[in-house]
């Protein structure tokens, strides 16, 4: 069976399967300031798995450790083999700080170059409560060492807690005193009495990050909200403080996956120039998809109809990347902004870049304070600001 193989997305592009907004990259969706990449900047990132994904390896190699907090085994320079619990972290670090090497650099994140230290604290079905402040004190201790200045966590402990004895809550404030920016999701729950804001979001210590969904329209007044988890916490405290794209938003697939090449297979028949190429790819690559495989020596109308369907179900925008939602996405994408303002800025200390933040977001009409705190991030006025408080 030949693999298949997917263009560059520089290439003419493909519309969009009917149902599947066509969204352009991050820097399209938010007013960002292009000379600021993270570059000089190490984002550490606890999450239930990674892959040193081409976006962040080539061609250059940013990934400066990975370290499992559970096995106690560290890996420089790379990552183990990929398995099931790699897609998360995989698409949280290369959604903040890829380069979008598999797209020609289309689909990149904020901080394109960024170094990054990856945090295994789990699996995909469960982080421990202890495992992720065991990730946060690592940080902390080898902060120097990888010169780690930002920390984005899109994870959450396993029950509500208050900061003042919570041991997540503690390491996330003893991160910040350590000169350690936390950035923290803050859960995709609504407003549910009995799931609210879990640690780390709930500390006070950390920025955390909400969602919109601006698929449709950028602009303000008709930018949507997305189901974001919402304060107040056990403390009291008003909770998210920012809120940015969570829906819609470009991730990379897990590479030399089934999925992977599912998606290699639908991009290809997607862009096949004429009936008999899309044919022929289809018998090259018998036993990538079952339901393709059926429909081999079907109409080609019918052939396209289900290509169109199977990349709508899978929000399928390439062969190497998807649209994926969540807060999960929507935290590194603040933490991308971090990376920039202390490129432009690297005597700030956390609370500075969190009063930054929040005196540059911009409020949206006729939404809920407690929804979306003080609003949608504003990368080019905060990076704009820092600036300005440089000495």
């Amino acid at each position: 069976m030949a693999e298949p193989t997917s263009p560059s997305d520089t290439t003419a592009s493909i519309m969009p399967p009917p149902g599947v907004p066509n969204v352009g990259p991050l820097a399209s969706r938010l007013a960002t300031n292009s000379e600021y990449t993270g570059r000089g900047i190490s984002i550490a990132f606890i999450d239930s798995g990674f892959h040193a994904h081409p976006d962040l390896t080539e061609p250059r190699n940013r990934v400066l450790v990975h370290y499992d907090v559970r096995a106690d085994q560290t890996t420089p320079r790379s990552c183990p083999a990929p398995d099931a619990s790699s897609w998360h972290g995989m698409m949280t670090s290369v959604v903040c700080a890829g380069n979008g090497h598999l797209s020609s650099g289309r689909y990149k994140g904020l901080a394109p170059d960024a170094e990054v230290v990856l945090l295994k604290a789990g699996t995909v079905g469960r982080i421990a409560h202890h495992d992720i402040r065991r990730g946060i004190e690592w940080a902390i201790k080898h902060r120097e060492a990888y010169a780690i200045r930002v920390l984005n966590i899109s994870c959450g402990g396993d029950y509500e807690a208050t900061y003042i004895d919570d041991p997540i809550c503690r390491a996330v404030e003893e991160a910040t005193r350590a000169g350690i920016v936390v950035v923290a999701a803050v859960g995709n729950a609504g407003w549910d009495a009995s799931h609210r804001v879990l640690p780390p979001a709930s500390s006070p210590a950390a920025i955390t990050v909400g969602g919109i969904d601006d698929a449709k329209d950028h602009t303000p007044g008709r930018v949507g909200m997305y189901h974001s988890s919402f304060g107040p916490t056990i403390d009291g405290l008003q909770k998210p403080e920012l809120v940015a794209q969570a829906n819609w938003v470009v991730a990379p697939i897990l590479p030399e996956t089934p999925t992977s090449a599912q998606a290699l297979l639908l991009d290809s028949l997607a862009r096949a120039a004429s009936d008999e190429e899309a044919k022929q790819l289809l018998l090259e690559n018998r036993g990538v998809d079952p339901e393709l495989d059926a429909v081999v020596n079907r109409e080609s109308y019918f052939l396209k109809n289900l290509v169109d369907i199977k990349r709508r179900d899978q929000k399928i925008v390439s062969g190497h990347y998807k649209y994926v939602d969540g807060t999960s996405f929507a935290a590194p994408i603040v933490t991308a902004v971090v990376a920039q303002m202390l490129e432009a800025n690297p005597q700030l200390a956390p609370y500075q870049v969190k009063k930054i933040l929040i005196d540059t977001a911009s409020r949206l009409p006729n939404v809920p304070v407690d929804r979306q705190g003080w609003g949608v991030i504003n990368p080019a006025k905060a990076v704009a600001k820092a600036q300005q408080l440089r000495l």
